[in-house]
């Protein structure tokens, strides 16, 4: 169920893609294909991004553990996401020209916080598995904390896009400023019961 729900907008945008270049409906991805393909697969990592992120502040609110089990692999398909958004840019926007990626990163900024949120999701995907949990011990939290710094330079990178209506990454940010501020607000509360 949840590979489904995980998996169900890359295969819309799968038949979207697929109903242009066959001519069953050449404006299944509007005016701007490409400019759809690199959007929506980019929202499917950022979406994924902060649905891991809720599973905790959803634990500690309603008792409900079920989600836990699922956090590791909704991980691993945000960085799946993210990276045919950094394939789809490589190939469709720089028509694999690979010389022009360090140029394009360097000189763009909001493909360079992009860029940087995606290397750095490639040491939280590689080490993801319960070895690499056991060979990092505590090491294995600190590092996978990277997602919050992560999911920040993501919803920069969504925001700095965008060029005139500034809704839809200001309500990731709006989610993103409140899943990070309960974690706050809970490490706080968990200082002043120590200290008590």
């Amino acid at each position: 169920m949840v590979h489904a729900l995980a998996l169900a907008p890359l295969a819309w945008l799968g038949w979207r893609v697929w109903s242009v270049l066959g001519g069953g409906n050449i404006d299944a991805l509007g005016a701007e294909p490409v400019v759809a393909i690199e959007h929506e697969l980019g929202i499917g990592a950022l979406r994924l991004l902060l649905i891991t992120l809720a599973i905790t502040p959803l634990r500690q609110i309603s008792g409900w553990t079920a989600p836990l089990r699922f956090r590791r692999m909704l991980g691993l398909y945000a960085f799946a996401y993210a990276s045919l958004h950094f394939a789809a840019w490589l190939a469709l926007d720089l028509v694999g020209d690979l010389s022009q990626v360090a140029t394009e990163i360097a000189r763009r900024p909001y493909i360079t916080v992009g860029f940087l949120a995606w290397l750095l999701l490639v040491p939280l995907a590689v080490t993801s598995t319960l070895g690499w949990m056991r060979r990092l011990g505590r090491n294995w939290g600190r590092l996978h904390r990277l997602v919050y710094a992560i999911a920040a330079l993501a919803v920069l990178h969504f925001w700095w896009i965008v060029k005139s209506d500034w809704r839809e990454p200001a309500l990731y940010a709006g989610l993103l400023a409140l899943l990070l501020g309960w974690r706050v607000w809970k490490a706080l509360a968990r200082r002043r019961a120590a200290a008590r």
